[in-house]
């Protein structure tokens, strides 16, 4: 193995941080205090930047004492200038969990009473509070979706019972905007399941920058196949709750495109060259101009068009094809001219292009074998692009800035890890986001033309000294060459080391396409209960293999067609490798992992019982013939187009392979992989007459979470761990 040039130092610092006293004083880590908050980070939430440029917002909560506020600070002295709005206390402001400003923040837009429907999406009451004149308006008695302020403050739309309204805040009037929205049929305004998981699209409409057009989409779910789940909660009898899931190769919802006018009150259908999928509407700076991205069901073709509002007709602005697939993100922007930055892996990384407004390319702005992970926008006095890229490592952000001209690029963090950025609306200023895995999460105010620190806002220093009272192992950085590929890697061993002893080994990982688990940040809960389990003696490794992300284009999509064929020979070669080391016992070897993890574990286990001994998978895909169309197709076609690549790589067809130990779970109520992966997995597995343990947690979701049930899972496989591994 070769080790990274920092890491070293960085794993130094954690044990002079965490290991100061007697390993003998220290607590062992324990699952409720995991899971129960203890070792929570301390978080600047719903950070905003004002428009004035000089103030930035955040939203505090009390969830205990019903207590909410906004409350501005300044950017120049981080102190508090004001509170914008506190609920609680009597005075008739309810509890409010997000807050959004209209275009000249006279208002404030406010959710509360929120309930969960799927991964990104909620519905809520929702309430505008005007700050000139001290009131608070309800939009609706209903619970409503995706409330949207027009920018010239008068209007609000909304999604209610898969119908696009719009609330007039003068008048108080509500007028409905389309009628034929139905349940498992028709849907205005929000995503389809599909779009909402795979495209991460929740609203489906936006307006122009004058507030006088609304596009939005239309999903036609009618021949979409419908998914029906048992949901048992505590009624005599079961509630089958139905929706709409196209598993692959089957029918997706009809998109198409419409134009709402809101001084003549006509909607117009926008007439769009055949494509299959509309993944994102946005408007341009001109309020007549709407930019529109199609994909083809293959996913290799985009197209990027502007639409004409006035004639509803499209020019077709860009083309990307891939021989494997693309992918749908957010980085594009429009400058005031309505030139746009576009990002593209046309050179093999993904990287940064300046296009005029008619969209001929004017230049590559960055390029290397490193990515552009996020894009913050374009300060137009300086001409000068800011993002987010891989540049000084792939398991490390960091924040730059470059003009459009493709000169004067300027690396604007310091210090090794994971950098993220929110500019101050007029880019004077940035608050930098920073974390690594020996420093949890720290804000700091920079200047944006340079980067210069300017002063600390908050750190969870307290945090760390709450850990020091606690056996917290270092992860350990470093790459290994696997299968002709230099592959990121971690590993966290026992506080007490000795390499003249033998240990058991546990890999995670996650391995699904564009992913990492191998990154430079703080930690989360599975890295929590990692610690726990190297304190009982194990050692835990995770590598990130082929097919992962932010290594390149070929790196990423060489799984194309065959997932779980490349990505489980990497994880079985690994695991050998480590065997090696003189401290791992071979003959105790496990992997676990949820969802595309889970499936990896199953298929690791079954393919290769030479090598583990046990598994854990949980929440697995079991065949993708089970899965959605949109992520299953972009990296496999359909089952029609490539039934062998379906097949052969489905822990389905090598569950007779079991030899080893495997625990299998799953969430009754997981809308997104459903339970009926693990069904069938059951019976394969009996048919086979295979002994295995097994756990159905009822009306849980894919996060398998809700009152003591992560401490019931996390129980369950540390247990099932120590009598198997």
């Amino acid at each position: 193995m070769q080790h990274l040039n920092k890491p070293h130092s960085l794993s130094f610092l954690f044990v002079f941080l965490l290991f100061s006293q007697a390993f003998a004083q220290k607590q062992p880590l324990t699952l409720k205090a995991i899971l129960d908050g203890t070792f929570q980070t301390e978080t600047l939430e719903e950070l905003r930047s004002m428009k004035n440029g000089e103030e930035y917002t955040v939203l505090k909560n009390n969830p205990t004492l019903g207590q909410s506020s906004i409350e501005a600070y300044s950017y120049q002295t981080l102190e508090k200038t004001r509170v914008l709005l506190a609920a609680g206390g009597g005075n008739g402001i309810p509890y409010f969990t997000s807050y959004a400003f209209s275009a000249d923040e006279s208002m404030i837009l406010l959710a509360t009473a929120e309930e969960s429907l799927f991964r990104r999406s909620t519905r809520g009451v929702y309430y505008l509070f005007d700050r000139q004149a001290n009131t608070l308006i309800p939009i609706s008695k209903e619970k409503i979706r995706e409330p949207a302020i027009s920018p010239d403050g008068r209007k609000v739309a909304y999604v209610f019972e898969n119908n696009l309204y719009l609330f007039d805040l003068q008048s108080k009037n509500t007028k409905q905007l389309t009628f034929d929205g139905k349940q498992n049929a028709i849907i205005n305004g929000v995503a389809d399941w599909v779009y909402e998981e795979e495209f991460s699209m929740v609203r489906a409409f936006e307006w122009n920058a004058t507030g006088d057009k609304i596009a939005f989409l239309r999903f036609d779910e009618s021949r979409v196949p419908e998914f029906s789940m048992d949901l048992f909660g505590k009624l005599l009898y079961p509630f089958q709750y139905r929706f709409k899931y196209p598993k692959a190769g089957e029918d997706n919802a009809f998109v198409s495109l419409h134009l709402y006018d809101l001084p003549t009150d006509s909607t117009r259908r926008v007439s769009l060259p055949q494509d299959y999928y509309i993944p994102r509407i946005q408007w341009m700076n001109h309020p007549g101009h709407l930019s529109v991205q199609t994909l083809n069901r293959q996913q290799n073709r985009l197209h990027l068009y502007r639409v004409d509002a006035p004639t509803a007709s499209s020019t077709l602005l860009l083309e990307e094809t891939d021989e494997a697939y693309l992918e749908i993100t957010d980085l594009l922007s429009f400058l005031p001219d309505d030139r746009f930055l576009w990002t593209s892996e046309r050179d093999g990384y993904n990287h940064l292009y300046l296009h005029g407004k008619d969209g001929d390319l004017v230049r590559q702005l960055t390029r290397g074998p490193w990515e552009i992970t996020q894009l913050y926008g374009y300060d137009p006095r300086r001409d000068r692009v800011y993002y987010q890229s891989t540049e000084n490592g792939s398991i490390n952000r960091d924040v730059y800035g470059v003009g459009t001209d493709g000169k004067g690029k300027h690396r604007l963090s310091r210090g090794e890890g994971t950098h993220d950025a929110d500019f101050s609306a007029d880019y004077t200023y940035y608050i930098d986001a920073f974390s690594s895995a020996v420093t949890p999460t720290s804000y700091t105010l920079h200047k944006a033309m340079n980067g210069e620190l300017l002063r600390p806002i908050m750190d969870n220093s307290a945090l760390l000294q709450r850990l020091q009272a606690y056996q917290v192992s270092p992860k350990e950085y470093s790459t290994i060459t696997i299968n002709g590929n230099e592959l990121n890697m971690w590993m966290v061993k026992p506080p007490d080391f000795d390499p003249e002893k033998k240990y058991p080994l546990l890999l995670f990982q996650y391995s699904g396409p564009g992913s990492q688990k191998v990154s430079n940040s703080w930690m989360d809960t599975r890295d929590y209960w990692h610690r726990l389990l190297a304190a009982q003696g194990y050692v835990v490794a995770c590598a990130d293999g082929r097919g992962t992300g932010y290594k390149g284009r070929d790196f990423k999509k060489g799984t194309y067609l065959q997932l779980g064929k490349y990505e489980v020979e990497d994880q079985i070669a690994f695991a050998q490798k480590l065997s090696e080391l003189s401290y791992i016992d071979e003959d105790r070897t496990g992997i676990w992992g949820w969802s595309y993890g889970g499936f990896m574990a199953s298929n690791c286990l079954f393919k290769g019982g030479e090598t583990f001994e046990t598994a854990i998978a949980v929440a697995p895909v079991t065949n993708w013939r089970f899965y959605d169309t949109i992520y299953t197709e972009r990296y496999m076609r359909t089952p029609q187009e490539n039934p062998g690549g379906y097949d052969e790589n489905s822990p389905l067809s090598h569950a007779r392979r079991l030899e080893g130990n495997f625990l299998l779970v799953h969430g009754s109520g997981d809308d997104n992989v459903h339970v009926q992966n693990s069904m069938q997995l059951i019976n394969a597995l009996v048919q086979a007459n295979k002994k295995f343990d097994w756990a159905i947690y009822p009306d849980r979701d894919h996060g398998i979470r809700g009152g003591n049930t992560q401490l019931h899972l996390y129980t369950l496989m540390t247990d099932f761990l120590k009598n198997n591994l």
